[in-house]
């Protein structure tokens, strides 16, 4: 027999169902695409695919300036005021 005690694993707190309906309500209205339709009638699966497709674009659009920016500061003087400002939205 070991003499240790069994771990007792500390369970993270529970989602209530009406936490979770919030939850998926205030997803829905940061969401432009589920945002303008007229129905409120749609579904949390829903709700959720539309938040990870709209993360994703993010991301996309995130990257695509980042390399807009680097090109631009590639075409200007490395030490000029502008190069600076470029740099620190870069960072």
């Amino acid at each position: 027999m070991s003499s240790r005690r069994p771990r007792q694993s500390a369970a993270p707190p529970r989602i209530t169902d009406d936490q979770i309906i919030e939850l998926v309500s205030k997803l829905r209205q940061l969401l432009p695409e589920i945002r303008h339709r007229r129905s409120d009638k749609v579904s949390a699966s829903k709700v959720l695919q539309e938040t990870c497709n709209y993360v994703r674009s993010l991301h996309r659009e995130v990257d695509d300036l980042s390399e807009r920016l680097s090109q631009l500061l590639a075409t200007i003087d490395a030490d000029s005021p502008e190069a600076a400002i470029i740099r620190s939205l870069i960072m």
